[in-house]
């Protein structure tokens, strides 16, 4: 019996790969297709994928033809694949001519054509495009506009800015600038909100009532009563309202989640993690203060974000210590946060007038999880035990530190109309509870 086997991500399944996997079939007697992960894809640069997984494999064990379906999920498993399956020929497309002639070491190589005119890059350029509008002054909207230029069916078309002199340069030249909030909103159909944190909620329910899709800058609002009610308004409105915090959708901090959670390091008992970026908040123009944002808003969500992952937002008590800069701008230089569950506690650091090792400890019953420095754009983990010769290193790569994953999930969310969020709306709201009581004065001791 002759194998034949062949390799595709196969999204948007479509006549071109129906014609493909026919003609592989006829090449012998059993055709396996391997269809690539999620996660396999992404560290190809593949990020533009509009189906998960399970429908893509579902699309092709619905065409019949292949005869056996597996994953492709880690690379050089070609060669075990052949190994392992008894393989006497791979074959893929015209396109990728020369690229597998390695492959003849093990098996016969044969590329077929493809069929001209037809690909699911061009089905997804056919698809509406977002049009995205950029939303604040923060630095950060550099990055988020570069790294849509990564993302099918979304383009950046607008940029507003309540103090334009402070926008960065780049997207001063590159976009159309509007001076008034609605005018900007009437001419984007989704918006990626970057102003002052003060600002959130006033921006936010502008563009939810004009019913425009939004992604926010972490924290959502400072107020938990707020984020209720702007989520019961994206639902009336039927759209979408995401929190962006960018290290949820690294993949390294997605694959230190799953293994935490499968039980690798036993019980979690402790979470700390530690957030900071020395700059000179004490010298900055009092005119410009409350332009800024403070340690707790500007590294909060992130240090906050695994605490309430693995814990839980049900915490017993918590304690807040801060040192000020300027209290009347609640400008804080430092943060420190101690949380306690009923069978855990956790430690939050955060500051912009203090420096410190960015690291993330996760400890547990039979080991525990140490994340180097910048944990939060972090591309390598390791699992530490007692016996140092059990301890695991895991690497993943990270492109654009998650945001054009993240911007893919946005993507996802208005056109199925469904969250696709990797952050819970509980743990957005729980976010806002914890600066909203820093904001208070609750639970604090200021140093």
């Amino acid at each position: 019996m002759t194998k034949v086997i062949t390799y595709g991500t196969f999204d948007l399944l479509h006549y071109g790969h129906i014609r493909l996997l026919e003609r592989a079939k006829v090449l012998g007697d059993y055709l396996i297709v391997g269809v690539t992960a999620d996660d396999f894809d992404k560290l190809r640069g593949k990020i533009n994928v509009q189906q998960s997984l399970m429908e893509r494999l579902e699309a092709v064990r619905a065409t019949g033809i292949a005869d056996e379906i597996i994953i492709e999920e880690y690379e050089g498993q070609k060669i075990d694949d052949i190994k392992r399956y008894g393989i006497d020929i791979f074959t893929v497309g015209s396109d990728w001519v020369g690229k597998f002639d390695y492959l003849n070491e093990y098996c016969k190589v044969i590329y077929l054509e493809r069929t001209q005119g037809i690909s699911s890059s061009n089905i997804r350029a056919q698809r509406h495009e977002v049009k995205l509008g950029l939303v604040g002054e923060s630095g950060v909207l550099s990055k988020i506009e570069k790294e849509c230029r990564f993302v099918n069916g979304l383009s950046v078309t607008a940029v507003y800015a309540e103090h334009y002199y402070v926008l960065p340069q780049t997207l001063q030249k590159l976009y159309r600038w509007e001076q008034s909030y609605p005018e900007f909103l009437d001419s984007v159909e989704a918006v990626y909100i970057a102003s002052h944190p003060t600002r959130h909620y006033r921006d936010i329910k502008m563009a939810l009532e004009r019913g425009k899709h939004v992604i926010c800058e972490s924290p959502v609002v400072l107020d938990p009563v707020q984020f209720d009610e702007l989520s019961e308004l994206a639902v009336k409105k039927g759209c979408i309202l995401g929190d962006a915090i960018k290290t949820a959708y690294s993949t390294a901090y997605s694959r230190l989640l799953l293994l935490v959670k499968s039980g690798r390091i036993g019980k979690v008992v402790s979470v700390d993690t530690t957030c900071t970026s020395l700059s000179d908040i004490y010298h900055i123009p009092e005119e410009k203060r409350k332009l800024i944002w403070n340690s707790i808003c500007a590294w909060g969500p992130a240090a906050l974000l695994p605490v309430f992952q693995l814990l839980g937002t049900q915490y017993s008590r918590k304690h807040i210590i801060s040192s000020f800069a300027d209290k009347e701008c609640n400008l804080d230089s430092f943060t420190k946060i101690d949380f306690l569950y009923p069978d855990a506690v956790a430690s939050v650091k955060v500051g912009k007038g203090i420096k410190s090792e960015g690291e993330m400890i996760i400890s547990g019953t039979k080991g525990y999880i140490y994340v180097p420095a910048p944990w939060w754009k972090t591309d390598y983990f390791e699992i530490r035990y007692e016996n140092p010769a059990d301890n695991k290193r895991y690497f993943y790569q990270l492109d654009g530190e998650g945001i054009r994953y993240e911007m893919v999930s946005f993507v996802k969310s208005i056109e199925t109309q469904k969250s696709m969020s990797y952050i819970d709306p509980d743990i957005t709201k729980a976010i806002s509870g914890v600066i909203y009581d820093f904001e208070k004065r609750v639970d604090m001791d200021i140093i």
